[in-house]
């Protein structure tokens, strides 16, 4: 029996992870209905980590409220629990992710991490001894120093007062008092699950590279990279550690530095932690046809995005790797030398970004069909 493994990640904006699976499913079976589907939600570390592995991990959903990431938002959201509760999952992007603020409110001078740190205190409270961690879409650019402040941490400007941390003021720290860090940090195994494997900061920093997503300005920008760059001198000085060049210290605004320098974190790629958590190798080796996708693919899919890792896994055992996207960029002729078969668009030509996010899954679903179609015409 034909056997098709779907492992898209999810579709920003319009469709989860376990929604693409789940139109890539039907249209399979519709055409092709005595085939195997094995489906495989998978996510990087970005938008839809918790809920993939919830889905897979079979673990339940703690709701919680948590600070946003403006010092007067609250927001109403939700961390995962696996292991029978052991291992928590918090996507930061779900305190302080870039979807919280409209285009116009987002501002990384302004925003903090310190929700984060509030989800992480919540998994303390609850005993996890494990947590993993994921740093995708952030709207942040604070170093972590707001998770570490909701965790205890004391930063303090040169008369001695305490600082409400946020990307734009971390150049006041003078002195940081780590003796009220939650001491349970220690006990627990902290994992960050991260999509990009940038340095804290410099030319290719969380700054410069993802801050003007996120609001910035080209010299919001470089005060960033300055208020960074400060702020990790006194961290380091204060610690004893070297973590600013760490590969991922800049991911999530340098919220990858925080959690290695005030949790001891370790940093893994996000896709290889859900290859991992998902037994994904085991299941691409007994199929036929691999299919994966997510919003975008272009030149930095290969950056350690979602397709890059199951067409990785794929190509191991030399299997056909069938990626769809709503957005085909630029330099993806390259993927084709790195496990991809073939690569669809599935939007139609001249599409609205406001019609492809509203027919996202119909659309997979078409073009997941015809695919099917052309398969079974060629058997």
């Amino acid at each position: 029996m034909t056997t098709f493994v779907l492992a898209p990640d999810s579709f920003k904006e319009s469709m989860s992870a376990q929604q693409a699976c789940d139109a890539m499913q039907r249209a399979i079976l519709n055409v092709m209905p005595h085939v195997h589907v094995i489906a495989v939600p998978m996510a990087d570390g970005g938008e839809g980590t918790v809920d993939a592995l919830l889905s897979v991990c079979q673990g339940k959903k703690f709701a919680i409220a948590v600070r946003g990431p403006l010092p007067n938002q609250c927001i109403h959201t939700y961390l995962g629990l696996i292991d029978g509760g052991k291992t928590a999952v918090i996507e930061m992007a779900k305190a302080n992710g870039i979807h919280l603020l409209t285009p116009t409110a987002r501002n990384p001078l302004l925003t903090s991490t310190y929700g984060t740190g509030e989800m992480i205190k919540v998994a303390l409270d609850l005993g996890v001894n494990k947590m993993i961690i994921g740093l995708g879409g952030s709207v942040t650019n604070d170093g972590g120093a707001g998770m570490a402040q909701a965790l205890g941490v004391r930063f303090s400007n040169h008369q001695g007062e305490e600082i409400d941390v946020c990307g734009g003021n971390l150049h006041q720290i003078v002195q940081v008092n780590v003796t009220q860090l939650d001491p349970r940090l220690a006990q627990a195994e902290i994992i960050i699950a991260s999509d990009v494997n940038n340095p804290l900061c410099g030319a290719n920093g969380a700054s410069y590279i993802f801050a003007p997503q996120k609001g910035a300005t080209q010299e919001m920008v470089q005060q960033l990279d300055q208020n960074l760059s400060h702020y990790a001198d006194v961290v380091e000085a204060t610690l004893g550690c070297t973590l600013s060049d760490v590969k991922g210290a800049g991911a999530a605004g340098g919220l990858g530095f925080g959690l290695m320098a005030f949790a001891g974190a370790s940093i893994q790629s996000g896709v290889e932690l859900m290859i991992e958590q998902t037994q994904l190798v085991q299941k691409i080796a007994q199929a036929d046809y691999v299919l994966t996708g997510e919003g975008k693919i272009d030149h930095q899919t290969k950056l350690g995005k979602t397709p890059y890792g199951v067409a990785q896994v794929a190509k191991h055992f030399n299997k056909p790797v069938i990626a769809f996207a709503g957005v085909l960029g630029e330099g993806i002729a390259e993927l084709y030398d790195l496990g991809f078969t073939q690569i669809v668009g599935i939007n139609p030509p001249n599409f609205s970004l406001e019609d492809a996010l509203g027919n996202a899954e119909k659309n997979l679903e078409e073009s997941v069909a015809l695919f099917t179609l052309l398969l079974k015409d060629q058997k």
